[in-house]
């Protein structure tokens, strides 16, 4: 049976460390590496929900992509949401480890999975890692192999997701060639997209001013919102970690869902 950390060094692996964003918090952040890890969890986030269904199924470990804590707590009571998440994963010895931006930035991590999983090709990092490792760093950049347009490439998206509705930013039918991928909140990348070249930055969600400069820029969103743009990667993690671990047993959050609906 493996231990917490025995997981958590395979998960260094996958998404070392030293590639997160210096204001991120990653790692194993709840727990003792020593406890047994026979039950693993992943999921987006850490919730009220999750946190339930983890508790239920008697997990030993949740791997949860949004790192919790997440900015530095004074006190741990049932007086706020995240004292009250943390006291209820102490008390039934469920440890916590977050990947985050690590996950992001990695050679085979989310970014990456979603630029393959729309086909681009001659795929690289929008923003290079610090490693020198040309498959490391943030966002991806990708062509397009057939003509496609912002519509089309939006559909794709949507199938790739397997969500009903995605929202698209500039001319539909516009031609593209080049595309961006920013996972999550990914606005901040539209300027690296524009330096790329790109002709369409396909991101989780962008902020209204940051799609007015798109659109003054003549470069396209595709906007998956800010969950399907990184939860399908939590179920490919659970994929991943069983092929590593035989003697675990590990699950995707059956419970988690968007906390956005489309009405």
């Amino acid at each position: 049976m493996p231990t917490v950390g025995d997981i958590a060094q395979v998960l260094k692996q996958l998404a070392p460390l030293e590639l997160a964003e210096s204001w991120d918090n990653v790692g194993l952040l709840v727990g003792d590496a020593a406890w047994p890890a026979a039950r693993v969890m992943t999921c987006l986030t850490v919730t009220p929900a999750t946190v339930k269904e983890a508790i239920e199924q008697r997990a030993n470990l949740i791997v949860a992509h949004h790192p919790l804590p997440f900015q530095p707590v004074r006190t741990i009571t049932p007086d706020t949401t995240v004292g009250g998440l943390l006291l209820d994963l102490i008390r039934n010895s469920i440890a916590v480890y977050s990947p985050h931006t690590a996950f992001d930035s990695a050679s085979a991590g989310i970014n990456q999975h979603l630029a393959i999983g729309l086909g681009l090709q001659e795929i690289a990092p929008l923003k290079p890692a610090l490693s020198g490792d040309p498959e490391e760093g943030s966002g991806r950049c990708g062509l397009i192999g057939e003509p496609l347009t912002r519509r089309e490439l939006a559909e794709r998206t949507k199938g790739f997701l397997n969500v009903e509705s995605v929202k698209l930013a500039g001319p539909a039918e516009a031609p593209i060639v080049r595309v961006a991928i920013a996972c999550g909140s990914g606005g901040s990348f539209l300027d690296a997209a524009i330096a790329a070249e790109c002709d369409v930055l396909v991101t989780g969600e962008a902020t209204f001013h940051t799609i007015l400069e798109a659109e003054a820029r003549e470069v396209g969103l595709i906007l998956t919102g800010h969950f399907a743009s990184e939860r399908f990667a939590l179920l490919s993690l659970a994929d991943y970690l069983t092929d590593q671990f035989s003697d675990a047993h590990v699950w995707a959050s059956r419970s988690e869902r968007d906390p956005v609906q489309v009405i």
